[in-house]
């Protein structure tokens, strides 16, 4: 089946994103959104992503990818995983907009890619399925620590910050001790939001783990633990981002049999 490719531009909040859209020749009702992983951005890693949309659109499944805010070419702020709602919003909108054939879509991410696809999927009816890959279930510290200690870091430039301090009204080990507090009940919460998230979801859920991927494994024990309904797919001694020729060709394969399977 001939495909074609679609440069985008559109905006999330005032800031302009960039996308592409693999455009089958007989496209199905159904398509998919593609979430890097935070390190990445639509071209993916080892062009991952890239591979991944040909594959599925010579399946006659549409496939958008974007570089959402402070990524790849896309301008605005960098933002954590769990705040990208408004992001995933703009790009379905301008997905839909272009594939009018398209009446659902599934959303796939890698890594915190996935968790943001999880925690936004309940909310839009158009999402009919998610796939995972390596989902991450829980905060790094960096990522934590980018969004809790901006703050902070922000009142340094304060003049009335100083002059608490000089004042000795401040108590520097206190603040240390409650971003470090901070920093605990959010890695601990996003758990509990995913795991609500996908229990709140309708719609089917593909689940698709590396072997030696060490967010895969957390992801198997929480899944386990909670019981979600999902299908969960092993591909033994891949990595995070499923870097080898033949791991990225059993991802694609996987995704698309499942995607046109229900």
């Amino acid at each position: 089946m001939k495909m074609e490719q679609r440069a985008l531009s559109f905006f999330c909040k005032g800031s302009s994103l960039v996308g592409i859209i693999d455009v089958p020749e007989r496209p199905l009702q159904r398509g998919l959104l593609v979430l890097a992983d935070a390190p990445q951005y639509r071209v993916g890693g080892h062009r991952q992503f890239t591979l991944l949309s040909r594959a599925l659109a010579v399946r006659g499944i549409p496939v958008m990818r974007f570089d959402r805010r402070g990524m790849g070419d896309s301008e605005g702020e960098p933002r954590a995983s769990d705040t990208v709602d408004e992001d995933v919003r703009s790009a379905l909108k301008e997905f839909f907009a272009h594939m009018p054939e398209m009446k659902e879509v599934v959303i796939l991410g890698l890594g915190d890619g996935a968790t943001a696809a999880a925690l936004y999927a309940p909310q839009d009816e158009r999402v009919r399925g998610l796939v995972l890959l390596n989902p991450q279930m829980r905060k790094t510290h960096g990522s934590v620590h980018h969004s809790l200690g901006h703050h902070y870091l922000a009142r340094l430039g304060e003049v009335a910050f100083w002059k608490k301090i000089a004042a000795g009204k401040v108590d520097l080990a206190a603040s240390a001790a409650a971003l470090r507090q901070n920093v605990r009940e959010h890695r601990q919460t996003l758990p509990r939001r995913l795991i609500a998230s996908l229990a709140g979801f309708s719609g089917q859920v593909l689940v698709v783990l590396g072997g030696a991927d060490p967010a895969a494994q957390e992801a198997t024990r929480l899944l386990a633990r909670h019981h979600v309904r999902c299908r969960r797919v092993e591909i033994p001694e891949a990595d995070h981002a499923f870097a080898s020729r033949a791991w990225r060709e059993q991802v694609a394969a996987t995704s698309a049999n499942w995607i046109v399977s229900w």
